[in-house]
């Protein structure tokens, strides 16, 4: 017989009933979970054991499973029917599995006990989902599925009790005794459900219509409209959305309020998610190389001014800070810039309308120095033009000498060249095109700099504008554009920057920002959204702030986006269940896409859904969805087919557009038929065993 000594880590073989080859996933198999499995402690010992593995040497694994090559498939009986030796090997073996996940179980019980009583039963079944993925079991399931019972591949939510009722169907078959049918069956079930316990945890009660709730994005038009989120409700929402990385507390505030006055008035459940932004790299301002502009105060529908024109003036090529709006930059000489104070007069000659006048109104001398100038009147500034400032014993004037128009969006076509620099040198470098309307882009990290090459990718907008380093040196990237719209694609601020393929040490867990936003997060959101976690450390740096603020109710949502946080993602969610927050996982496709290739996606999603579903974790399916119907009104047939997968979810994630309750609609109807369908399947209740009897 085949022995297991689990204890002393080691195989031993005198006769072979177990003829499958253990296998072992490389650590940095490419766009496979399955390779974290072996990151979690108490599994390196297994890896040394499947290599001791030895074959009796009279024996051969093609000989103790040639009753299934040599069955033919009308020969497929119950159980029951075949042969007891046959049933008794793949009894044999199913005990041989139970006993290393019970192992691997064992080994890994000092992180397994950290976790709060809420996941304890959950890490236990992560764990046994883990320990299975090590082992190579195709044949074991052919031979399962051949005697009608159900294959090892499907039983993510109950990994153990799945496998007792498979080993005690075939005791009962072999005749061998059992006991204890009850309390498998309610322990299966009561597994199966947990995922919806903690989807509900998270997101609040289901709606009638399904069992997957309905997420959407809200931003500035949810105020401006103050009837969108009561429609998105009606229509079938009940989780809005804010994006930190965009607006500003008094915006969300706004929203927040507007989705619990419509929550009360409907009676129905809303829960507001706000996701932090992260260390995630974002275009900060569009810069474009002009010989004039015009600037033009705020004015409203009457003509009366709102605010006047901003004009950033600066000597040494910084550029506003991120929180300042500008309409202009203006670069002049140090002799006058040097002169200047808060509160001067600085006058210019507009070609069109005579000496226009700005007033200095405002000093910054952080990273560098600016004065931004309020223009109350439109004025058009020429290249070239001298800045008159008078003085009470002189006058000083001075040449601009650079014009930098600041734009909300910019269009790039394929072979356009573009310079991201660093925010404090928008000024002369030797990569920088001075060519009229040449563009610059500042960024929200300065760490890329120094880590890029030439020859590697870099993508815009999630993907949608791709380019490649042509040179760099230490404040500027010069980027040639590859792939874009034949008609050309429009990039504004705020938009996701990815290096996929270069060794950029970029800032890890929190930054000052979230931990500000964190604040008003704890205050007034029912879910955080953590984005771009990598690793445990990430994790237990946000479950420390959020013990600082004494929030054990507060969702956490750990958004998927990055390489590293696909190959810890165990790791990280046995790190999260330490805490006694509702937990989910958002599959946040558009960065992930660009991280790991769009071809390896599809096999990325289920892996983590995979994992999630051993986990009892409520997954999020993020990223435009139904993208096409919100924007025009009707729906490709490929977002009906993404929907339908999306359905596995807890969640479906739409984003925001000006169809957007349609679409909310029209997902809500696609989510009631669906569980109509699954009900009308579900075969009746039958009595168990003790209730015939």
């Amino acid at each position: 017989m085949l022995s297991l000594n689990l204890s002393g880590h080691s195989f031993c073989s005198s006769a072979i009933i177990f003829p499958r080859q253990i296998r072992h996933f490389p650590l940095q198999m490419k766009g496979n979970l399955r390779s974290c499995s072996t990151s979690v402690s108490g599994l390196e010992p297994y890896k040394k054991s499947c290599r001791s593995f030895v074959y009796n040497e009279k024996s051969t694994p093609n000989s103790s499973i040639k009753h299934c090559v040599d069955s033919k498939p009308e020969d497929v009986q119950p159980p029951s029917a075949h042969p007891v030796d046959v049933l008794a090997n793949v009894l044999e073996e199913l005990r041989e599995v139970r006993r290393w996940l019970l192992a691997s179980e064992n080994r890994d019980l000092g992180r397994l006990n950290l976790c709060h009583r809420n996941y304890l039963d959950s890490a236990i079944n992560l764990r046994h989902h883990l320990a299975l993925k090590c082992l190579d079991l195709q044949q074991l399931n052919e031979d399962l599925c051949s005697v009608g019972l159900q294959s090892l591949e499907s039983i993510d939510p109950c990994v153990l009790p799945c496998i007792d009722t498979i080993v005690q169907l075939l005791e009962l078959s072999v005749g061998t005794t059992t006991a204890g049918e009850e309390g498998r069956n309610e322990r299966a079930s009561a597994m199966r459900q947990r995922v919806f316990s903690h989807a509900t945890a998270l997101f609040g009660p289901y709606r009638d219509s399904g069992q997957v709730h309905v997420m959407v994005t809200a931003g500035k038009e949810a105020i401006s409209n103050e009837t969108l989120i009561a429609d998105l409700l009606k229509a079938g929402a009940d989780v809005i959305r804010i994006n930190c990385a965009h607006d500003d507390p008094t915006v969300w505030s706004e929203i927040v309020r507007i989705a619990r006055q419509s929550s009360a008035s409907l009676g129905k459940s809303c829960r507001v998610l706000m996701d932090l932004a992260g260390p995630k790299l974002r275009t900060a301002s569009l810069l474009v190389n002009k010989i004039a502009a015009v600037v033009s105060p705020e004015s409203d529908g009457s003509g009366d001014m709102l605010s006047p024109a901003r004009i950033w003036l600066c000597c040494d090529g910084r550029s506003p800070p991120s929180n300042l709006s500008c309409h202009a930059i203006l670069r002049i000489g140090q002799e006058l810039f040097g002169e200047l104070r808060v509160g001067d007069t600085v006058s210019f000659v507009d070609p069109t309308a005579g000496r226009r006048p700005v007033m200095v109104v405002e000093k910054y001398c952080l990273d560098g120095s600016g004065y931004v100038a309020a223009c109350s009147e439109p004025a058009h500034i020429s290249l070239g033009g001298t800045l008159d400032v008078d003085k009470e014993d002189k006058k000083v004037s001075g040449q601009i000498l650079k014009i930098l128009t600041v734009e909300r969006y910019i269009t790039v076509e394929a072979g356009d060249v573009l310079t991201l620099t660093r925010s404090c040198c928008v000024g002369e470098n030797d990569l920088h095109d001075d060519r009229h309307d040449s563009t610059m882009i500042t960024c929200s990290s300065d760490h890329i700099f120094n880590s890029v090459k030439p020859g590697e990718p870099i993508a815009f907008d999630d993907g949608k504008i791709w380019g490649m380093i042509q040179a760099k040196n230490s404040n500027a990237i010069a980027i040639v554009i590859v792939q874009a719209n034949a008609t050309g694609s429009k990039l504004g601020t705020k938009k996701s920057i990815n290096l996929p393929k270069s060794d950029t040490k970029l800032l890890r867990g929190l930054t000052s920002k979230d931990l500000v936003d964190l604040r008003f997060v704890a205050a007034n959101a029912d879910i955080v959204g953590i984005s771009f976690i990598r690793d445990v450390n990430d994790m237990a740096s946000v479950q420390r702030e959020l013990e600082k603020r004494k929030v054990p109710a507060l969702g956490l949502m750990l958004k998927i986006e990055t390489r590293d946080a696909v190959d810890n993602l165990p790791l990280l969610l046995l790190q999260a269940m330490q805490s006694s927050n509702p937990i989910g996982v958002m599959i946040a496709r558009g960065d992930l896409m660009v991280e790991c290739g769009w071809d390896q996606l599809g096999e990325i999603q289920k892996e983590i859904m995979a994992v999630c579903s051993a986990a009892h974790i409520p997954v999020t399916w993020a990223t435009e969805v139904l993208d096409i119907l919100i924007k025009s009104g009707f729906p490709s047939r490929a977002e009906i087919t993404d929907v339908a997968n999306a359905m596995r979810a807890s969640c479906i994630m739409l984003n925001k557009g000006k169809h957007i309750v349609d679409a909310v609609a029209a997902l809500d109807s696609m989510l009631c038929k669906h569980t109509d369908r699954r009900r009308k399947k579900m075969p009746p209740n039958l009595p168990s065993k003790s209730s015939r009897l």
